[in-house]
């Protein structure tokens, strides 16, 4: 038996599809358990080794793989950075995982026209920085920018603190190409502003989390960088006044490039994390503002916002006029994300949306939950469009939080559900949250979505049992 025989039969790979494969991609697919074991999981708690790893190169290279696949349906599940929160990369029947990393090229970028063609395996900062060069932007801004791929973010419609002015990755993208499960080549979507030919096909498959089609190339819209961007620091005595100020703000003429809020128990953490940050002792809740535009008309915008803020119950506002303040103001909210790890490895991490009217109630009733549960949660997110990350800060240690841990993230979903809100915002469905969303679409609904999912996908080989629950 050769070493390639003797890898299949670990990875339980049938032999006849392994030579197949073997064929199109040479020394790219690996089936040795270690790099198995590597691409198994991503950012969430779920692990499954797939039965090989292919690096993908081209997307004719990958219409001849997922053909190969559709023949002898054989799952494949896309990856980009595994940065994803959800289970989404994870290969949950094994199969295929089609690692996109080498596929890392910015193919065009065209300042004319707006545009820039990347492959999905460029980090999100690499897109921002070869746009910069030419005076643009990508608006979509997710906390993993550094890490996560353009892939993962057309996957699961990431978007971040500026989606409140510039919208999310699906306002931002103007075409793809992509494999469809029978590996099919299509092409969607323009090199326009304006396109209307045909159904939105562009918008379909973002967000679709890799189950339609394995998107091989995209066309962003670039925005141009803004003269000048300042940002704002506000503290309020209670969730329902940071909660007015944030109705306000966003009913006048000035938009917000980022609109953030932390509540009192995501203020207590990083005050105890890092005691030198400057805040009020009497704070229960946070906004952090940001105004971008043209350099002479920014103080009016200035303005705008803080007397739409103004209300009895803040305690004190902080201008940023310099980068190094600027810093400083959202020190306190990139300190969160390492205060939450060091006392909750293993907390849940769910980014809900309500209407901005109804955040004061979602605390609320959040503080009750988290009471009778015996689970503490803690709430921050982007209050500019209601997409609140709820926290819930599981103790495995403690035998009753494990017990209400299921309970009181039931009691969570039913109450966004209530306030008219959505499941998730930004971080996908996957499997996570998967068997919950019956409780936002209707069977109407969900019939439709598992009509076109087989008109995608017939042999149901792409990231199968992810985003949408069984019939």
């Amino acid at each position: 038996m050769n070493s390639n025989q003797l890898h299949v039969t670990n990875s339980n790979l049938p032999k006849a599809v392994y030579r197949a494969l073997k064929k199109i991609c040479g020394k790219d697919i690996l089936t040795d358990q270690s790099d198995r074991s590597a691409y198994s999981y991503d950012n969430s708690r779920t692990q499954k080794a797939p039965d090989a790893v292919i690096f993908a190169r081209n997307t004719k290279q990958i219409g001849q793989i997922v053909k190969v696949c559709f023949q002898h349906k054989i799952p494949i599940v896309a990856r980009g950075r595994g940065t994803g929160t959800v289970g989404g990369s994870v290969p949950l029947h094994n199969g295929i995982v089609i690692s996109f990393e080498h596929m890392n090229q910015i193919l065009e970028i065209n300042p004319d026209n707006r545009f820039l063609v990347a492959e999905p395996g460029v980090t999100n900062t690499q897109v921002q920085q070869a746009a910069a060069e030419f005076g643009f932007f990508w608006a979509p801004d997710p906390t993993s920018a550094d890490y996560c791929s353009i892939g993962g973010n057309l996957g699961f419609n990431s978007a971040g603190p500026r989606a409140v002015k510039y919208g999310t990755t699906r306002e931002n993208t103007l075409g793809l190409e992509a494999i469809t499960g029978n590996g099919e080549f299509i092409k969607t979507g323009v090199y326009t502003s304006k396109g209307v030919v045909g159904y939105d096909l562009t918008r379909l498959l973002i967000g679709s989390e890799g189950t339609l089609a394995l998107i091989t190339q995209a066309t962003l819209k670039l925005t141009p960088i803004a003269e000048l961007t300042q940002t704002i620091q506000l503290f309020y005595k209670d969730i329902d006044s940071a909660a007015l100020a944030v109705v306000a703000i966003m009913r006048q003429s000035v938009v917000p490039s980022a609109l953030e809020f932390i509540d009192k128990e995501c203020i207590k953490l990083i005050k105890n994390y890092k005691p030198d940050i400057r805040i009020p002792a009497d704070a229960k809740a946070m906004l952090m503002v940001s105004v971008d535009g043209l350099k002479d008309c920014l103080e009016s915008s200035i303005d705008a916002i803080l007397t739409a803020a103004e209300n009895p119950g803040i305690i004190s506002k902080n201008i940023a006029y310099k980068e190094s303040e600027a810093k400083e103001i959202w020190q306190a909210r990139k300190a969160l994300s390492p205060a939450l790890r060091n006392i909750a490895p293993k907390k849940i991490n769910e980014d809900v949306v309500v209407p901005i009217s109804n955040i004061p109630t979602l605390i609320h009733e959040l503080e009750k939950i988290s009471t009778e549960s015996t689970i503490p949660i803690v709430n921050f997110g982007h209050a500019g469009n209601g997409n609140i990350h709820v926290n819930l800060l599981i103790d495995t240690d403690n035998q009753k939080q494990m017990e209400n841990a299921e309970s009181c993230l039931d009691q969570v979903f039913d109450l966004v559900i209530r306030l008219r809100g959505t499941l998730s915002g930004e971080h996908g469905v996957g499997i996570e949250k998967r068997d919950y969303i019956e409780r936002e679409l209707n069977p109407a609904s969900l019939d439709l979505m598992r009509k076109i999912k087989k008109q995608f996908d017939p042999h149901n080989i792409l990231n199968p049992d992810k985003l949408l629950p069984d019939a």
